[in-house]
């Protein structure tokens, strides 16, 4: 069960969160801020002079990756020309000498990234990697023709805590080239929504006030699905099952309105549905409770029409069998600023997740398992 007054112990809170996972999320506004001073603007004009792509394609994985999967999302409502998010190593076979690459990184080790535009060169496309100063994915775009260099700071945070580091030069460099909107003006609002976000989700403000911390709590909980609306909600639904499952361990299923309500709503008449539990007349009531389903609806405000009543009847059939719903609204019109609300507090939730769970949340043990296992094998090949 999680532990609701451990969220109102901010001392232990602390102590329980050693590697800086609290203050990392709290620094969203800040890190937008700095992007925007830092992002170099000839640099910028130098890839738009440069022309028009076919198409751009953005590849990276994980914490770093998610930036792609978002200005996908924004240059959907905004761009003429195809904005692509790749996560892995080989690069669609349509991509080619007239098309962008956007590799991001903010380690610049990710060997899927490093692979991807490496090969990226080979085919003579217009390269950009946004990463760190020194890395192993600087010195590929050092050594391309036709490349530019963004780098980027996280300052020890660990990539899921560094989005906006990444996402801002991005958003910076897409507005130039016309696929999103987001100038400078829209990314300080962002920055003033993420802070005043962080002001009311922040480790002070107590759980009966607090809206992340209620959400966490009932992530904790629970089996979460998670459904987004509109352009921004899906892929901030995806962004918060992600930062369940590492910063609290938690399996989270991710859903879009409408595709989601022609499969995965069916489940709420299956054995994960609180009404329908598989009970076991001999389990501890008090100390086994079982795990069941919770949808959790991220909305965007702006919405179609029938997308807005599908969420409300889904919710409506959720509720009728015993399916709790919680809905989380965006805030604000502007796309990046929707995106900034959402993102922040689900953010904050999945920290608060697992303290609540005694789980630290920094740690990702099996995935650095699996990178030195793969460096092994590396080596022994």
């Amino acid at each position: 069960m999680a532990d609701d007054l451990l969220l109102d112990d901010v001392t232990a809170m602390l102590a329980a969160d050693p590697g800086g996972m609290l203050q990392a999320t709290a620094s969203s506004g800040s890190q937008i801020r700095t992007g925007i001073r830092q992002t170099d603007a000839a640099t910028i004009a130098e890839i738009v002079a440069a022309g028009t792509p076919r198409a751009i394609i953005v590849t990276g994985m994980g914490g770093s990756g998610i930036s792609g999967q978002i200005v996908a999302a924004l240059a959907n409502t905004h761009s003429a020309i195809p904005v692509v998010s790749h996560r892995g190593y080989l690069l669609p076979a349509w991509v080619g000498g007239r098309d962008l690459v956007i590799a991001l990184s903010a380690s610049g080790r990710t060997e899927e990234t490093i692979a991807a535009a490496a090969e990226a060169a080979r085919r003579g496309c217009a390269v950009v990697g946004i990463t760190a100063h020194g890395s192993p994915l600087a010195g590929v775009i050092a050594g391309s023709r036709n490349a530019w260099h963004i780098p980027v700071d996280v300052q020890g945070r660990m990539p899921r805590a560094s989005l906006w580091t990444l996402l801002t030069p991005l958003l910076l460099m897409g507005h130039a080239l016309g696929v999103c909107n987001a100038d400078d003006a829209s990314l300080h609002t962002a920055a003033d929504i993420a802070d005043d976000m962080s002001k009311r989700c922040g480790v002070h403000v107590p759980v009966l006030e607090n809206p992340a911390k209620q959400l966490g709590l009932q992530f904790a909980e629970s089996l979460p699905m998670v459904w987004g609306t509109g352009e921004v909600g899906p892929v901030a639904s995806y962004r918060a099952i992600s930062q369940l499952a590492e910063n609290a361990k938690l399996p989270a299923i991710h859903g879009e309105i409408p595709e989601s309500q022609h499969n995965q709503v069916v489940v709420f008449d299956g054995p994960f549905a609180s009404g329908n539990s598989l009970d076991d007349l001999f389990r501890d009531r008090e100390q086994d409770a079982p795990r069941s389903f919770r949808l959790v609806v991220l909305r965007d405000s702006v919405e179609h029409p029938q997308m807005a009543r599908r969420a409300q009847i889904v919710e409506q059939i959720a509720s009728r069998r015993q399916v709790p719903v919680t809905e989380v609204a965006a805030e604000g019109q502007h796309i990046v600023h929707r995106l900034a609300s959402l993102i922040t507090l689900t953010d904050w939730a999945s920290v608060y997740a697992a303290i609540a769970l005694h789980i630290d949340p920094t740690p990702i043990g099996p995935i650095d398992e699996l990178k030195l296992r793969l460096a092994a094998s590396a080596g022994q090949a």
